[in-house]
């Protein structure tokens, strides 16, 4: 709620997920469920899964990421709290930077929303210097423009060798959140 006590009006942010521990892709989806589970979040799109190398502590086992675009009238701040409310639920302990994790949640791009603070940097920091983040970011926002430059464009210039898809679409969540 505003000042007046109005509703914020809905923008489009882009959250990024990924884990390597125990089941990712199980937990990613039961991530994505409790976003979608809201009343202030709704999923309306989400990527294909993929199967990418470790970045930064390269001695771990392989991710599993994805990306989805989501409606809410949270703020960008008020959005990363549930996401990491979301990522302790799920029980993620943070013991090392890029270590190994059951789920990271990141808010990527929240509207035109733009910060450079410490608790929260939008657009993500150097996020258009990995592959992990830019490969399903743009098979579901191709278009968004981040620091001048397309999704679509970042996503072509990055290394993006040893990434593989697991899903045909978007929709690898529901089938695994019925299971």
């Amino acid at each position: 709620m505003n000042e007046a006590g109005a509703k914020s009006p809905n923008v489009i942010a882009a959250i990024g997920l990924g884990g390597n521990i125990g089941n990712p892709r199980r937990t990613m989806a039961r991530a994505l469920g409790l976003l979608d589970a809201r009343d202030d979040i709704h999923i309306r799109r989400v990527s294909r899964l993929y199967r990418t190398p470790p970045w930064g502590n390269t001695d771990q086992e392989w991710f599993h990421n994805a990306c989805a675009l989501v409606e809410t009238s949270l703020d960008p701040h008020e959005l990363l709290k549930v996401c990491l409310d979301i990522e302790r639920q799920l029980d993620r302990v943070r013991t090392e930077r890029w270590g190994p994790r059951t789920i990271d949640l990141d808010v990527l791009l929240h509207g035109d929303f733009l910060s450079d603070h410490a608790d929260l940097t939008v657009p993500h920091p150097r996020m258009t210097e990995r592959a992990f983040v830019m490969v399903p970011l743009s098979d579901i926002a191709p278009q968004a423009v981040i620091n001048l430059q397309s999704v679509a464009d970042w996503a072509s210039e990055v290394d993006s060798e040893g990434i593989e898809s697991l899903s045909r679409s978007g929709d690898w969540w529901l089938e695994e959140e019925a299971r």
